[in-house]
C-alpha cells in the first residue's frame, strides 16, 4: 500500500503541526510518571470480575445498557457517599475515561465561536480536548507559588466571558488544592459553564465543591474519574455529577453505546470493592508526605500536594535532570514547566529508588 505524510492530508489547520497527548511509556524499573494507583486490585475483586465476565459473555452479542443505569446509581451512591453531597443517578454521567467526559461537555458547552478558560499549568488536556472540539482555549496563568491568582483570575474571567471555565483541583501537575472560597467566586462571576476536575480528589482532605451544586444548579460540574485513587486506570472509567440538566446535554452529542458492557460491569465490580480499593490512598498519602519532607530536606522546592504525586526543582535544566533520573532507573515525568519535574508517588520501595536517584542528581551540583 502506498502511504503519504501527515503533513500531506487535509487536515484542520489548527492540528496541524500539533503532537498528540501521551506520557513516555518506557520500561524501567520504577515507573512513576502516569499518575496511577501502584497497587493491584485486590484477589476479592479479580475473582467477581471474571466472575461477572462469565456470566455476561453469552449476551456479547447485544449492544450493551446505552445510558448506564445500573453504574450511574452505584457511581452516585459512592460519591454521595465520598462527599457527604447526596445526588442520584440522574445528577451522573459516565463514559470511557474522565477526557471523554471532558470531551462531551465541550462538545455540548463549547464548539466554534465559543471560548474555555484554564489556570495554567494545569491538566494538559484541556486545551487538547478545546482544540479537537474547536473550542479556542484561553491560558491564565498562576501565581509564583503555582496557585490560582485570584485577582488574575477573576479579571480574566470578567474580560474573555468564557463560555467554559475549567478548574482542576487538585491540580496537576502541581497537586496543590483551590479553596472553596475562589471556586465559588469564579462560578458566580462565570457567564458559562464552571467544570471543577477533580481526579485526584480523594488523595486529598479537603471538601469537594460538589458542596456548591445546590448553589450553581446551572453552572457547576464536577468530574471525576476511577483511574487514580481506584486500582482501575485500565478500565478507563469517568464521570461527572451535575444538575440532570447536564447529563441530558451530553445525551444530544455523546456516541451511541459508547460504554461497553464490560466496561459498566468492571466499574460495578470496582465499585462493590471500594472500601478495599480506597484503603491504599492512605498508605500513598503518607508516602507522598514522606517523599515530600524529604525532597524538602535537601534543599529542593516542593509545592504543597494533595495528591498521589509532587511536583519538584528548581532546576536550570528540568529535562536534564529528567534524564538523571531515567539512567538510575526511575522514570518520572517532565511536564514542559520550566525548572521542575512530577514524580507518581509509588509503592515505598518505587519511593526509596527515586529518593535514592534524587539525592545523587542534588549531589551534583551543576544538575540541580
Amino acid at each position: 500500500m502506498k502511504t503519504v505524510e501527515l503533513q500531506d492530508l487535509p487536515l484542520r489547520p489548527e492540528l496541524r503541526g500539533q503532537s498528540p497527548y501521551g506520557a513516555p511509556q518506557l520500561q524501567v524499573a520504577n515507573q512513576l510518571n502516569t499518575n496511577e494507583n501502584p497497587y493491584s486490585p485486590s484477589p476479592a475483586l479479580v475473582a467477581d470480575l471474571v466472575a461477572a465476565v462469565e456470566d455476561l459473555g453469552a449476551s456479547l452479542n447485544r449492544y450493551p445498557e446505552r445510558d448506564a443505569v445500573e453504574l450511574r446509581t452505584a457511581l452516585a451512591r459512592y460519591f454521595s457517599g465520598q462527599t457527604g453531597v447526596s445526588v442520584g443517578v440522574d445528577n451522573v454521567w459516565a463514559a470511557n475515561g474522565s477526557n471523554e467526559v471532558l470531551q462531551q461537555l465541550l462538545q455540548a458547552f463549547g464548539g466554534p465561536g465559543r471560548t474555555a478558560l484554564g489556570f495554567g499549568p494545569s491538566y494538559s488536556m484541556h486545551p487538547i480536548l478545546a482544540a479537537g472540539t474547536q473550542t479556542k482555549f484561553i491560558d491564565c496563568p498562576r501565581g509564583e507559588d503555582f496557585r490560582i491568582d485570584e485577582v488574575r483570575a477573576l479579571e480574566a474571567v470578567h474580560t474573555h466571558q468564557p463560555d467554559v471555565v475549567f478548574i482542576t483541583t487538585p491540580n496537576n501537575p502541581t497537586g496543590d488544592v483551590t479553596d472553596l472560597a475562589l471556586i465559588d467566586k469564579i462560578t458566580a462571576l462565570a457567564p458559562g459553564i464552571v467544570i471543577v476536575d477533580e481526579a485526584y480528589m480523594e488523595f486529598s482532605p479537603s471538601p469537594s465543591a460538589a458542596t456548591l451544586l445546590q448553589k450553581y444548579p446551572g453552572k457547576l460540574v464536577i468530574s471525576r474519574t476511577m483511574s487514580k485513587a481506584f486500582d482501575f486506570a485500565g478500565g478507563r472509567l469517568g464521570y461527572f455529577v451535575a444538575s440532570p440538566a447536564f447529563v441530558e446535554a451530553v445525551m444530544l452529542v455523546r456516541l451511541p453505546y459508547h460504554l461497553s458492557t464490560l466496561s459498566q460491569a468492571a466499574a460495578i465490580v470496582a465499585l462493590n470493592h471500594s472500601a478495599d480499593t480506597l484503603a491504599t490512598v492512605a498508605k500513598l498519602a503518607k508516602e507522598r508526605d514522606r517523599v515530600s519532607a524529604q525532597l524538602q530536606q535537601w534543599g529542593f522546592d516542593v509545592v504543597p500536594s494533595e495528591s498521589n504525586f509532587v511536583f519538584f526543582g528548581r532546576f536550570a535544566n528540568q529535562h536534564l535532570v529528567w534524564e538523571k533520573f531515567l539512567e538510575r532507573g526511575v522514570l518520572i515525568r517532565d511536564v514542559g514547566q520550566p525548572g521542575f519535574l512530577r514524580t507518581t508517588i509509588g509503592v515505598p520501595a518505587e519511593n526509596d529508588a527515586f529518593l535514592a536517584a534524587a539525592e545523587e542528581i542534588h549531589n551534583l551540583k551543576d544538575e540541580s
